[in-house]
């Protein structure tokens, strides 16, 4: 950095110093930070729009002693696909812990934000899913469904998928891109019968109705479900965390005003004093999963402590190393 100015960095600068980061290795301790009590974390910023359908959520936080807070601003505006325009947009502010002084300005058009989601979930598999997993079951078929298959490559072999989506097209286009990462994908026509197929579920979309029943889920299964970042959305039935055998959250505190265990228990359906966090189970301070009969639930609405790890992992990464 010269002088006082901060850094700006466009997304094509970021992909290269992202490539050299080991992202699923920075979820985990952005995990680990949070549940240790590590990171000022405040509530959620947020703002919902009807016409066009979008949200905007803003998260900021930081860690004690740490180099850097954060300030990000991610949206989702979910008929831009239609102008030929990503749903995710958005950007994230470094700045350093000490002055307060901006470090950095990541001009990452909401790709920041897909990517540490998509570790998370690899993050969660890796701790929760059982240890033959048969077939991935993705529910969805846009960015943060692809983001999610690609990084699971890192923590199963399990190369067999099914998707579903709303729309055929879409999930033909996803079907021709999973082929390209390697994997044996084929649509299905129900979310029912991807349930029925599949042992490892990624659920991936912004539903306000949940899409996938409790009748549904065999024993041994495990669900990541990300697309539940706001109040009013919920891609699980409240029937499945009753029915879980361990409900993992990335945070306990978020998880009382978003996401699918805020749901299930403000159906009765579910306590949160059942949930833990998944900085928990990465530390060994609670059990995971512990047997392949179990089900098990990943509830992840997304936390400031993830994007802080990735923006200073950007901040410290020289692409030309």
């Amino acid at each position: 950095m010269s002088g006082l100015a901060p850094q700006t960095l466009a997304w094509p600068e970021i992909r290269e110093r992202l490539s050299t980061v080991d992202l699923l290795l920075a979820m985990e301790r952005a995990f680990s930070a949070y549940s240790q009590g590590q990171a000022v974390i405040p509530p959620v910023g947020e703002l919902q729009f009807s016409d066009p359908p979008g949200d905007v959520h803003i998260k900021y936080g930081y860690i004690n002693g740490g180099r850097y807070y954060v300030v990000k601003i991610a949206s989702g505006f979910y008929d831009n696909p239609v102008l030929g325009i990503p749903s995710s947009q958005g950007l994230m502010l470094l700045f350093e812990q000490e002055t307060g002084r901006l470090a950095s300005i990541l001009l990452d058009e909401g790709r920041l934000t897909d990517e540490r989601t998509g570790a998370a979930g690899a993050v969660a598999a890796k701790y929760l899913a059982p240890k033959e997993v048969h077939c991935i079951g993705i529910v969805g078929t846009g960015t943060q469904a692809r983001c999610q298959l690609r990084h699971l490559k890192a923590v199963t072999p399990c190369r067999r998928v099914v998707v579903w989506g709303r729309n055929t097209a879409n999930t033909d286009a996803f079907c021709r891109d999973a082929t390209n990462l390697e994997f044996d994908v084929e649509g299905v026509d129900s979310v029912a019968e991807l349930a029925r197929r599949a042992n490892l579920v990624v659920t991936t979309t912004p539903t306000n109705t949940p899409l996938l029943q409790g009748a549904w889920i065999k024993p041994g299964t495990h669900i990541t479900a990300v697309g539940a970042d706001a109040a009013s959305k919920q891609e699980l039935a409240s029937a499945i965390l009753s029915r879980a055998d361990v409900v993992v959250v990335d945070s306990l505190q978020q998880s009382q005003h978003r996401g699918e265990v805020f749901q299930a228990v403000k159906s009765g359906e579910f306590q949160m004093d059942t949930a833990i966090e998944l900085g928990q189970v990465i530390l060994g301070m609670k059990e995971g999963r512990t047997s392949d009969s179990q089900i098990t639930v990943a509830d992840l609405t997304g936390v400031a402590v993830q994007d802080l790890m990735i923006a200073s992992a950007i901040m410290t990464t020289d692409s030309s190393d």
